[in-house]
């Protein structure tokens, strides 16, 4: 018999989970089970420039495609239900929690005063609790983590920590599963604006903290103006990062970091070559912790990059126009773009192979899921 899930109101998620996994339903909500074809989850505009939160099978079909008021930008799979957060692209105040299996919009998420989104997200592993780098526009720039909490269908915040900096952006679960890796971007922005406030005073850094807000670890890179922006971690705990270079394009900057466990902060070794063909500026960035493999998409350059994660030897460097979102699949690696065809990189043999996949060309948001 299933629960109504209003039934669970104020109920701890984390308490029944492990009986609800067991009996396949969680509180109404069937549970979602791996071995189905990956869901693609992310952000799309449509050629009049509306907003959509749209979901695909690799094969093209669509699962659904649902109308938002607000750009997006990451898209963030509870760990057990099939419920997703679309979170509003920077300076947004709005997010939608949005049911995977048929696109219904089961809540406007909104940011409260004096606050807007940084475009990401995590839900903890108990699926009970989700934390969203947010900007504290009455101190333009000082960076909170909003911590909501899932009550039935509904996201309601309860209360904030500090990003320990400023111009907070990716954030990503450590796997131990309670340590948040934070991507502080250094830069300031009014509230509703997305002007640099500080460029010649930035102060980017990588944080870890607990979930409790205390503090880890806070590291920065030399290069004042390279904002930390977007991550990847893999399963042993290497973390790796992809940067913003703010300033001049002729400055040979690196884009890439990493973070091997007990290791310091410091650049990823990547060729003069590529790193000339990011255009100071990357997008998102993946890890294939099976394969031992890292991706990086690099839209200004409309080039998609694969390297060996623990000898740093390039794998791939192919053109793609405009691309945008990529994430780790079984076989390599699934590549969106704003322009073109996403592509799936088959990376198994010696040399990785190209494919096109049936989705629709074009106006993907830089960043994509797949559950």
């Amino acid at each position: 018999m299933q629960i109504n899930r209003r039934a669970f109101l104020g109920l701890s998620i984390a308490a029944v989970a492990a009986t609800a996994a067991a009996a396949g339903t969680y509180g109404g909500w069937t549970l979602m089970h791996s071995g189905a074809q990956p869901l693609l989850l992310s952000a799309r505009n449509d050629s009049a420039g509306k907003h959509f939160a749209v979901g695909y099978r690799l094969d093209g079909s669509q699962v659904f495609a649902t109308q938002v008021n607000e750009r997006c930008h990451d898209v963030i799979g509870h760990p057990f239900l099939p419920m997703a957060l679309f979170v509003g692209r920077r300076p947004s105040t709005q997010s939608y929690l949005i049911d995977t299996r048929d696109g219904r919009l089961l809540q406007t998420v909104h940011s409260p005063e004096q606050r807007h989104f940084y475009g990401h997200a995590v839900f903890h592993k108990d699926g009970e609790w989700l934390y969203a780098t947010e900007n504290d526009t009455s101190d333009p720039g000082r960076g909170v983590l909003g911590v909501y909490r899932l009550q039935g269908e509904q996201l309601q915040r309860v209360s904030e920590l500090s990003t320990h900096g400023i111009g907070p952006h990716q954030l990503l679960w450590m796997p131990d599963g309670e340590t948040l890796a934070v991507a502080n971007g250094g830069i300031r922005t009014e509230a509703d604006s997305r002007v640099e406030m500080n460029l010649n005073a930035m102060e980017s850094s990588l944080v870890l903290l607990r979930r409790d807000g205390s503090l880890v670890s806070k590291e920065q890179l030399p290069e004042r103006m390279n904002s930390v922006r977007h991550m990847a971690v893999a399963n042993d705990g290497t973390l790796v990062t992809g940067q913003q270079y703010m300033g001049e394009l002729s400055d040979a900057v690196p884009l890439l970091a990493i973070k091997r466990p007990d290791q310091p902060f410091q650049h990823f070794p990547v060729d003069d070559a590529q790193r000339q063909l990011m255009s100071q500026y990357t997008a998102s960035v993946a890890i294939h912790s099976e394969l031992r493999l890292l991706a990086l998409t690099a839209p200004r350059g409309n080039r998609v990059f694969i390297w060996d994660l623990d000898s740093a030897a390039l794998r791939l460097d192919a053109p793609l126009a405009d691309c945008a979102g990529v994430g780790a699949v079984a076989n390599g690696f699934v590549v969106s773009s704003g322009v073109g065809r996403c592509r799936l990189y088959d990376c198994r043999n010696p040399q990785i192979s190209s494919t096109p996949l049936h989705l629709p060309a074009g106006l993907w948001d830089n960043h994509l899921r797949l559950v």
